[in-house]
């Protein structure tokens, strides 16, 4: 980075250095109203005047630029180009600043001023929170920007502020197709994000199929990555978000992406029977016909699961696919099949569902020695939709 204007000490503690002047009230209102006038009339009578700070560290230039005054700032630079490099004590130099505060214009005309003047370490800069121009840039929304400082300084792309975020990942979560392209083909630019997370995370939950597509043709080892939250990684999201098709892109490429478990032990099935996600499970049977199906800490089958969380189409879907029919009477770590879970939950679509399933056996004890059936008649008085008695008929 360059040199901080305002540093008051050096850093092995040696001999205080002067500290910039405050900024003249008369060039803080001219910079404040984009009084190029007046500016260049102070500056006549003393050009040290420029280089004042306010008590936050911002110079004329800072203010003017926040402001979105183009003409101050190509004045103000054209008699003073040490302004260009200034940090006040938010990290930012007048390039930053300009495009933190959202005014793009000002901040392309300050990127041909660095350029002009080679200053490429202050194109670069991070402000304290480790975000460069370009971050900035993204964030507010700015494309063609963002594009001008690609262009202008590709070693852009390798910065990762204090989040861990990327600017290639920023992109990707805002969806800013033309920038994230422009970031990918860049071989040393980063694709890291928050908890770990990658831009195939990024671009899986917002459903980017020709994204996801681009990644795993030059960065396929992304989709083996999991966050350090849940242990997430891209096809789980593709999963959870039941982002379909791109998930089938990445089976695709990969099919030993849908076999993974989760940090928590859950098969991807587990995953998409919890959130009822009939397409998503479809889609996995079709890549990875034999996938794990059951979750090894409690023996949760994804039936389980699904009756868990009352997704009667989910069940329907699975009873109706003959390869699946040992899930019926399959009991978890304490014995019970899915048909006890669904009598205690008192969903009768789902116990219809089940009992009539060729397979069923409806008189599987759990570790309590009871059947599913005796538990019925128990259940039967809180059933609202249909009459349990007419479920009964199919227990025999």
């Amino acid at each position: 980075m360059a040199a901080n204007a305002s540093t008051a000490a050096s850093s092995s503690g040696g001999e205080v250095a002067p500290r910039p002047p405050q900024i003249d009230k008369r060039l803080l209102n001219a910079a404040t109203s984009g009084d190029s006038t007046s500016m260049q009339a102070l500056a006549s009578q003393n050009p040290g005047i420029l280089l004042g700070t306010t008590l936050t560290g911002n110079t004329c230039l800072h203010i003017a630029s926040t402001y979105g005054h183009q003409g101050f700032c190509m004045d103000v630079v054209a008699l003073e180009n040490l302004l260009l490099t200034v940090e006040n004590l938010d990290g930012e130099t007048p390039l930053l600043a300009a495009v933190a505060s959202g005014r793009a214009r000002v901040a392309s005309i300050l990127l041909r001023c660095y350029q002009a003047r080679q200053l490429s370490a202050a194109i670069l800069w991070q402000d304290k929170e480790g975000c460069n121009a370009l971050h900035h840039a993204i964030h507010s929304g700015h494309r063609e920007l963002a594009l001008e400082l690609i262009e202008a300084e590709p070693a852009l792309s390798k910065h990762v502020n204090k989040h861990g975020e990327s600017t290639m990942f920023i992109a990707a979560l805002r969806n800013f197709t033309h920038v994230f392209e422009k970031l990918l083909n860049i071989p040393e630019s980063s694709h890291a994000g928050r908890h770990s997370e990658n831009a195939l995370h990024a671009v899986v939950r917002n459903g980017d199929e020709d994204g996801a597509r681009k990644i795993m043709g030059k960065r396929p080892e992304l989709a083996r990555a999991a966050d350090d939250l849940q242990g997430s990684t891209p096809a789980t999201v593709a999963v959870l978000y039941n982002k379909t098709k791109v998930l089938r892109v990445l089976l695709e490429h990969d099919c030993s992406l849908g076999y993974v478990i989760t940090r928590k032990g859950n098969p991807l099935l587990v995953c998409a029977a919890s959130r009822g996600h009939v397409h998503v499970a479809g889609e996995l049977l079709r890549h990875c016909p034999d996938a794990s199906y059951q979750r090894a800490s409690d023996n949760y089958t994804w039936l389980h699961e699904a009756v868990r969380f009352d997704h009667a189409e989910f069940v329907e879907f699975i009873m109706r696919r003959p390869q699946l029919s040992k899930l019926v009477n399959m009991r978890d770590h304490i014995g019970k099949t899915a048909l006890h879970l669904a009598v205690q939950k008192c969903n009768p679509r789902i116990v219809a569902s089940l009992l009539s399933h060729e397979c069923i056996d409806a008189t599987v004890l759990d570790n309590s020695n009871t059947a599913a059936t005796w538990k019925l008649t128990t259940f039967t008085q809180n059933a609202k939709t249909l009459n349990w008695a007419s479920d009964s008929i199919y227990i025999s």
